[in-house]
């Protein structure tokens, strides 16, 4: 394959991939995932279209602006394989220096032609030329400016969300919030305690010639700097690590688990924190994993049984339906609710041009739900923690607010209390919570409750 035909390839499945976002509101990251693991790409191509793919999920909004400037009709009305087609091309020109812009336009022009005709083909070389010949640039807005038209312009997030943001945080969180949300979230693992320690795993990336280093928050955390096919690796096979944000790692530790005790993980798929919560209970009792996804369940006993973990067992459930033989049985539960995700746009950008406020308030109702659902089935002086990866006060505290004042036997804890010594800052109130443009990791919240009747 020559290098034009590579690269003309490469783009073509951004495309394509980025069309599926769009309409069947699929996750970037899996239909990366599915294209990578073909194997039919180089390094280099398979670098780029990653690249290509998450930058223009990320800087969406701002190409789009440009793109409603330059064409005379709706942009919301193109086609959608020729809407992402200009979008990854100013995406190219406008952010990746490496790429001169005369190739990015005469890819983009044959794409285009491939798939529409000579007609299309023209529209598209002249919206990207006049681009080009136009020179238009974004303004930052004023740092402290709360303008949310500017801000959602420049930084490239949807109006609403912006809004959301500037009453449930502050003025002055809003630009380094954005900001961070644009940046590449590292890539993080949790050592598996029962089989190595943190620092015996770094040793033996060094061995490999790994860039890592500690997390900040995790005592059980590792940032890798080196970019490696991580199933790949000979530590991950030999169970030694599990692939876990920080921010997830930290909620584990507000159940806090023991040793010999009854737990059950609510909504557990991909088994991160299922497999965290057995490593700190040495081990030694019995974890209950539910899901309502099938594919969620295999992968949580795949993940154990390469862990060696053998206190975890499965069950394909939905928790707002378990059966009465399961109330006032459990001695700890973890209920990391289904939400609208808008912690991880870092990475997920995609979450941001696929969720709305109905999504939320759709999802509010079925967390309430779930809550009222685990709190039948935690015993008398039992601990259930509630956690989310987004960053909304109606899934948040309003979520955990309403549940107490309707649960009157359960009381809110103090999230400080059971929180790493160094993670301890990680705080809002009573309340855990990490932000990305604070804490470098996912944005999370959980609330730590007592049944205390």
């Amino acid at each position: 394959m020559t290098a034009s035909k590579s690269s003309g390839n490469v783009r073509k499945l951004a495309v394509e991939i980025l069309v599926r976002v769009d309409i069947d509101k699929a996750y970037a990251d899996i239909l990366l995932d599915q294209v990578l693991h073909r194997g039919s790409l180089s390094d280099k191509d398979r670098s780029l279209l990653t690249e290509i793919v998450y930058g223009t999920l990320r800087w969406r909004g701002r190409i789009d602006f440009f793109l409603k400037q330059l064409t005379r009709r709706s942009f919301e009305e193109t086609d959608p394989y020729i809407k992402n087609l200009l979008r990854i091309t100013l995406y190219q020109i406008s952010f990746l220096d490496r790429i001169p812009e005369f190739a990015a336009v005469n890819e983009a022009v044959a794409l285009a032609k491939m798939h529409a005709g000579s007609r299309v083909s023209g529209f598209v070389n002249g919206i990207l030329r006049n681009f080009i010949r136009t020179n238009r640039t974004a303004t930052a807005p004023d740092p402290g400016s709360c303008r949310v038209a500017a801000l959602a312009e420049y930084w490239s997030h949807p109006e609403w969300l912006i809004d959301n943001w500037i009453e449930y945080l502050s003025c002055s969180d809003i630009t380094p919030l954005l900001a961070a949300n644009n940046h590449q979230a590292p890539l993080v693992l949790r050592v598996n305690a029962v089989r190595t320690d943190r620092e015996a795993l770094l040793r033996a990336f060094k061995t490999e010639g790994i860039e890592a280093l500690p997390t900040n928050w995790s005592p059980q955390g590792i940032v890798l700097h080196s970019q490696v096919p991580i199933d790949r690796l000979r530590c991950y096979q030999e169970g030694l690590f599990q692939v876990q944000a920080e921010a997830s790692q930290l909620v584990t530790y507000l159940l806090d688990p023991h040793p010999g005790e009854k737990i059950l993980d609510a909504c557990a798929a991909p088994g991160g924190k299922t497999t965290h919560i057995a490593e700190l209970m040495h081990d030694e009792g019995q974890v209950t994993a539910t899901d309502r996804s099938l594919k969620g369940i295999v992968k949580i006993n795949e993940n154990a049984i390469r862990l060696g973990l053998k206190s975890i067992r499965t069950m394909h459930a939905d928790i707002t339906k378990v059966a009465a033989a399961e109330e006032s049985t459990y001695d700890r539960i973890l209920v990391d609710a289904p939400c609208s995700g808008l912690g991880t746009l870092r990475s997920h950008p995609e979450i941001k041009w696929n969720r709305g406020i109905a999504d939320v308030a759709r999802l509010c109702d079925l967390q309430r739900r779930i809550l009222t659902q685990a709190a039948n089935c935690l015993k008398p002086e039992g601990i259930l923690v509630y956690s989310t990866c987004t960053l909304t006060a109606l899934e948040n505290e309003n979520v955990v607010d309403e549940f107490l004042a309707r649960h009157g036997n359960l009381v809110l804890e103090d999230a400080a209390s059971y929180l790493p010594n160094q993670a301890k800052q990680l705080v809002k109130g009573k309340y855990f919570m990490a932000l990305p443009h604070r804490h470098d990791t996912d944005g999370f919240f959980a609330a730590r409750l007592r049944k205390v009747a």
